[in-house]
């Protein structure tokens, strides 16, 4: 059988990240059984449906690599891949089902339907949903809707059973499926479970791979695909993704976008990587694979049944491995968009300010976990940095007449700064501090935030060598000036 997969999204907001998982994995599966990867868009829902959800999938899935045979903007034999151009065939198909008897019109107006949920509800009524009214209907009632809809007649006795290739059997009595859902809406547009499964057949899909909260219209989909007296596909429903509170993976836990993610400075590379682990492993003890390395490597065994959990600080770790994977010119082009946006550099970029990011990668590239850092990690050596706030430049338990003090000391220490190497630098800041009574750390940190402006930053000594030596006394005397104004 020569496998055929999809992902179906339905372009009414942002690709976020248990999306981009079920896409993946599809995608992975057709590449390592040579089979082929369909996109297919979903755009029922036309009240929701936004041109920036639908640009926005296809920008998502070029920065992963993730390529589809057929579908949107490549074409394809089965086409067209867009459900909004297929209403006559859904209609077509909706109607050979109210001929054969498996299913019906429905004219219950929404007036109606919002009555009967409010006495279900009155009344606690352990059925929910439609009473199914018009279903062994003659005529129209006097009182119903001009445009009826289609419904499926659901079996009311019975169990509708399926196999998924990860979870097993999956059984519901016919009375646990929805009743008599809507099949085709009175505006001629398809419901997502007749356009999902006329499509799915149609198009020759081989395996359905779709997160686990679908298993509860698996049973549905079956008898759909009973009626029409086709066979359907494989399924294997995906474990979910979770936050670390174990509550499916939302926005209360942080950015699920994958746009946010990439406006962060995320690389696609190091995402790919940490999304193909969430509900998939290779083994107990490798973690990084490439997106080649993958497409080879994985197999619908190695699924697991249990969530997988979303850790931020992870994804991040990843992200940092990968950064200091990249040659430094890679990774100069990587951040320099990000120097410009953040207005630390010009645009176009100058070739001192090249030169300067240049020679900071050495001394940044091991602490960057996010592109989006280095902004504020080089700010100071780009352009001219306020005089910090004297409360930032003096240590806790200290003063300002102390901070003011270590500082002169530094001001003399840095003098022939260029006549030293890093090393020796250290070297003598760290004899200085002993002789004065100081902890180095006492010493050395309001010289770095007089002159870089932060408190976390770069190798300072490194730092001003890169500096220079007129720019790093000047910060300093800055400093002094504040510090010397300051009564006790």
């Amino acid at each position: 059988m020569s496998v055929r997969v999809r992902y179906a999204p339905s372009p009414t907001g942002l690709q976020h990240i248990g999306g981009v998982r079920t896409a993946l994995f599809n995608y992975l599966f057709a590449r390592s059984q040579g089979g082929s990867f369909i996109l297919r868009i979903e755009d029922t829902d036309q009240e929701r449906y936004s041109e920036e959800a639908l640009q926005d999938l296809y920008d998502t899935l070029n920065w992963f690599g993730i390529t589809w045979d057929e579908g949107p903007l490549v074409g394809g034999d089965l086409g067209p891949y867009v459900q909004s151009q297929r209403l006559e065939l859904y209609k077509g198909y909706a109607e050979e089902l109210v001929r054969k008897g498996l299913a019906y019109y429905c004219y219950c107006t929404t007036e109606r339907l919002e009555q009967v949920r409010a006495q279900q509800d009155k009344t606690k009524s352990s059925f929910k949903g439609y009473d199914r009214r018009c279903r062994d209907l003659d005529a129209p009632p006097e009182d119903g809707a001009a445009q009826p809809v289609v419904r499926l007649k659901v079996p009311i006795e019975g169990k509708t059973s399926f196999t998924d290739l990860l979870m097993g059997t999956i059984t519901r009595k016919n009375s646990d499926v929805n009743p008599d859902p809507v099949l085709l809406k009175s505006d001629g547009y398809p419901t997502y479970h007749l356009a999902n499964v006329v499509d799915d057949h149609l198009m020759g899909i081989t395996h359905i791979m779709r997160a686990q909260e679908w298993i509860p219209s698996g049973p549905l989909h079956v008898l759909l695909y009973e009626a029409f007296g086709w066979d359907p596909p494989l399924y294997c429903h995906l474990p979910m993704v979770m936050g670390k509170d174990g509550q499916k993976l939302s926005k209360r836990h942080g950015s699920t976008a994958v746009r946010d993610f990439r406006t962060k400075g995320y690389l696609s590379e190091a995402m790919i990587n940490y999304i193909s682990l969430l509900g998939w492993s290779y083994d107990d003890q490798r973690e990084f694979f490439t997106l080649q390395e993958l497409k080879e490597l994985f197999t619908l065994e190695k699924l697991n049944k249990a969530p997988g959990v979303f850790d931020y600080k992870k994804l991040e770790w990843f992200n940092g491995q990968y950064i200091r994977k990249c040659s430094d010119a890679q990774l100069t082009e990587l951040l320099l968009p990000f120097l410009e946006e953040q207005q630390v550099v010009d645009n176009p970029v100058t070739q001192e300010q090249f030169d300067i990011l240049a020679s900071a990668l050495p001394l940044i590239k091991q602490r960057l976990h996010l592109l989006q850092d280095v902004g504020e990690m080089t700010r100071f050596l780009f352009q001219e940095i306020p005089v910090p706030p004297a409360d930032q430049l003096i240590p806790k338990k200290h003063t300002a007449k102390d901070a003011s003090r270590v500082l002169k000391r530094s001001l003399e220490l840095l003098e022939d700064m260029d006549q030293y190497s890093v090393e020796q630098l250290e070297e003598l800041f760290k004899a200085e501090s002993e002789s004065m009574g100081v902890k180095l750390g006492a010493m050395l940190m309001p010289l770095r935030v007089a002159v870089t402006g932060s408190r976390i930053s770069p190798p300072l000594f490194e730092s001003l060598k890169l500096l220079g030596l007129k720019r790093t006394l000047s910060r300093i005397e800055a400093a002094v000036r504040l510090l010397d104004t300051i009564e006790e």
